[in-house]
């Protein structure tokens, strides 16, 4: 996806909308939980594929009422589902990125509006997260992404390349940072589902109802 919308005029997202990102999004993660826990049980716990998963089958339980909000209500509603459903630090992480672009964003953002909010959810997560660009982690996707949508890049082979990029990257936060050297040749698990879920959203919002 390359530029959802221009500088000036403001992106309308629906209920029947919201609800197709939302399923697109949760789909993605139940579609890759065995990638996302392998990834995880080379640097981590092993266990992010599972809690996104848990994670996601509670949005999914309340799909109806996420949809039915504006977006930033649906945004935060989100967020807070993950934070108390998703364990480790995905859950706090994630839902942090979603509640501050619900409080960031209209309900009908422009692409100014949506650049600026994305970038303080990113500074949420840094401060949630004690953790910064370089540091391999989900902020290493996120990042990339954010300058992609600025700069009218296309933000799917943002994300994927972002998240590549994390395999030669040593840990420094996060349980993957206990490895040291050994974290090194392993791509990010957070990394990947940040870019899981940039390709389903992006490919709901440039695919017709």
């Amino acid at each position: 996806m390359a530029d959802p919308t221009s500088d000036s005029t403001a992106m309308a997202i629906d209920e029947a909308t919201r609800r197709r990102v939302i399923a697109a999004v949760a789909q993605a993660m139940f579609d890759h939980v065995e990638e996302l826990t392998a990834l995880d049980q080379a640097i981590g716990d092993g266990d992010h594929g599972l809690n996104m998963k848990r994670g996601f089958e509670a949005v999914m339980a309340d799909i109806d009422t996420h949809a039915a909000k504006p977006l930033p209500e649906a945004l935060s509603g989100i967020g807070m589902a993950l934070v108390m459903k998703v364990g480790g630090a995905s859950g706090p992480l994630y839902g942090t990125l979603l509640m501050t672009l619900g409080k960031q964003l209209p309900a009908e953002p422009t692409r100014a509006e949506l650049v600026s909010a994305f970038g303080a959810a990113i500074e949420a997560v840094k401060a949630r997260g004690k953790s910064d660009f370089g540091q391999k982690t989900m902020l290493d996707v996120l990042g990339p992404v954010h300058a992609a949508l600025r700069d009218g890049g296309d933000l799917d082979t943002t994300a994927d390349k972002a998240a590549d990029a994390t395999v030669p990257l040593k840990a420094i936060r996060g349980r993957a940072s206990f490895l040291g050297d050994r974290s090194i040749g392993h791509m990010d698990p957070g990394a990947r589902s940040s870019a899981l879920m940039i390709h389903a959203i992006t490919n709901v919002l440039e695919t017709p109802a």
